[in-house]
């Protein structure tokens, strides 16, 4: 009896159907990237100082620099062995009652007594506007900051469960369709809403969204394609993730108002609602919920596109074996070495996403230019996916895994020790080290699902992948208060993540190589992967 892998392989493994799905789906990733770290441009917390009223009427009247009237209401304090201007103390002056003379930015304030901002802040902003500059996101107010960026990642964990089981119950195609209406709204509506209670419930439910029209594309898309090109569509999809990492910086700099930047990161959204109408179901699916008729005419029509004819052999076609519908979580811990195995995926998912996403964000408060920081970090994340592609079928998956956790752990330590002075060489060293990570993170990917006897992997992925998103909700919160006892203390802190990560491989066989392997995600995907018993 036929199975879907057997119908395919008339039809065309990757013909000219599944380029044209391949390419409108790679579309899906690039907004993606926006949603995910568009903290960086929205979030984005400028120079800033308190605010008194009557010192800006007079710098108005006397045509003061800012750095004048700053002086006036900043005191100097010592920031990690480095003097700068308070951004959140000023001098308990009443300047209302204080004769204030154009010559006044000259005086004494030595031993005036200082107090917490009263009055709000001014921000050194070039007349733009962020999420932080509209709500005063500042001192201790900061960690609502870090607060908006991990209701996001709170989103995507309740995004991933609700449209593995939607997809699952209702078909990938539909629950395509849900994201895309549900990111449009919820994007435009995060871009509108006046107070920042609301901009967090919407931002969660896009979220929500976001990540369930990802991972949807993401199994559709492979399950569509051949056992041998599973691994390689895989890649380029989560590459186009790296385009929108370009992309973006380029509309931060032109688009200056945080809101409007939000409109245009929502915009594709409406432009990927007729894929409905221009994307099949999967046929795997529809095999699996017992539509063989359904699946046999779309697969027709995907070999006439690819200019091919099925034969008459292929009245009945089963379902290829999938998850045991009795596997259960304590399989995952039953043997020591399933129980080492999880554990050690489970750490390694949670700290690429720590890592990875800490990194991106860090981009934002390094100190340089932004737009130009951020463009040269993306363009390295390019290189990982063609180093993933030609080394993992000649030399094995550990060498590389392992080796792209020491680079990025030795130039996170690295970097944190090179001095300012040195800005060239400390950026080189810092994108070196995003290389590492982005190629860590896109190999653990299906490496998971390679470590896994095929009753319990679906399971095994769902459960591991959880802890990227617990790893999001963390990293904000882990990055910006570190940061702020000392600007370089997270990376220290992700150079140990990694060098536990390295131990921690030596103890998996990531070596195998696999013919045939897929994409692990929380959906049922019927693809066969013999495991020893001895390593079960």
């Amino acid at each position: 009896m036929a199975t879907f892998d057997d119908l395919l392989e008339e039809a065309g493994t990757f013909g000219r159907c599944q380029k044209r799905i391949f390419a409108l789906l790679c579309l899906l990733s690039i907004p993606v990237s926006a949603v995910y770290v568009g903290i960086v441009f929205q979030g984005f917390t400028p120079d800033h100082w308190c605010r008194d009223a009557a010192v800006v009427e007079r710098r108005q009247a006397c045509s003061w620099s800012l750095s004048d009237s700053r002086r006036l209401t900043a005191l100097v304090v010592n920031n990690s062995g480095v003097l700068q201007q308070s951004s959140c103390e000023q001098y308990e002056v009443d300047w209302n009652n204080t004769r204030l003379t154009c010559d006044s930015q000259e005086l004494n304030l030595t031993n005036v007594p200082v107090t917490a901002c009263k009055d709000g802040w001014e921000y050194q902003y070039e007349g733009r506007k962020s999420l932080v500059t509209e709500f005063n996101l500042v001192c201790s107010d900061a960690w609502l900051v870090d607060m908006y960026q991990s209701i996001l990642n709170v989103g995507f964990l309740i995004g991933s469960f609700a449209f593995g089981y939607l997809a699952d119950r209702f078909g990938r195609r539909v629950s395509i369709m849900m994201s895309n209406i549900l990111n449009l709204i919820a994007g435009i509506v995060l871009a509108v809403v006046p107070n920042y209670i609301s901009i967090l419930v919407v931002r969660c439910i896009f979220g929500f969204g976001v990540k369930g029209g990802w991972m949807n594309g993401y199994v559709l898309l492979t399950e569509m394609v051949g056992a041998e090109y599973r691994r390689t569509v895989g890649i380029v999809y989560q590459m186009f993730f790296s385009v929108g990492n370009l992309i973006l910086p380029l509309l931060a700099y032109y688009i200056t108002d945080w809101r409007w930047l939000q409109v245009v990161i929502t915009a594709p959204y409406l432009f990927f609602l007729p894929y409905y109408w221009f994307i099949p179901e999967s046929p795997r699916w529809l095999i699996s919920q017992k539509n063989t008729a359904k699946a046999l005419e779309i697969t027709e029509a995907m070999a006439k596109e690819n200019k091919k004819k099925l034969s008459k052999n292929f009245e009945t076609v089963t379902e290829d074996e999938g998850d045991s519908p009795s596997a259960s979580l304590l399989d995952l811990f039953r043997t020591p070495n399933m129980r080492k195995h999880t554990f050690i995926l489970m750490f390694n998912w949670f700290t690429s996403a720590v890592v990875y996403q800490g990194l991106i964000m860090r981009v934002g408060i390094a100190g340089g230019n932004v737009y130009i920081d951020f463009l040269i970090s993306g363009l390295v994340e390019f290189p990982a996916a063609f180093l993933i592609l030609i080394t993992i079928e000649r030399i094995g998956r550990r060498l590389p895994f392992a080796a792209a956790n020491i680079v990025a752990g030795a130039a996170c330590v690295i970097t944190a020790f090179i001095p300012d002075s040195m800005f060239w060489f400390k950026t080189v060293v810092a994108c070196i080290g995003r290389l590492g990570i982005t190629m860590a993170f896109e190999m653990v990917v299906f490496v998971n699902t390679e470590l896994y006897p095929t009753f319990i992997r679906n399971l095994g992925v769902s459960v591991c992948s959880t802890l990227c998103d617990i790893g999001g909700i963390v990293s904000p919160f882990l990055l910006y208060r570190l940061a702020f006892i000392w600007l370089e203390l997270p990376l220290i802190i992700f150079g140990r993540f990694l060098t536990v990560r390295c131990i921690g491989k030596i103890h998996i066989a990531l070596h195998r190589r696999q013919t045939t392997f897929y994409f692990g995600t929380t959906f049922s995907q019927p693809q066969n992967l013999h495991i020893p018993t001895h390593e079960r």
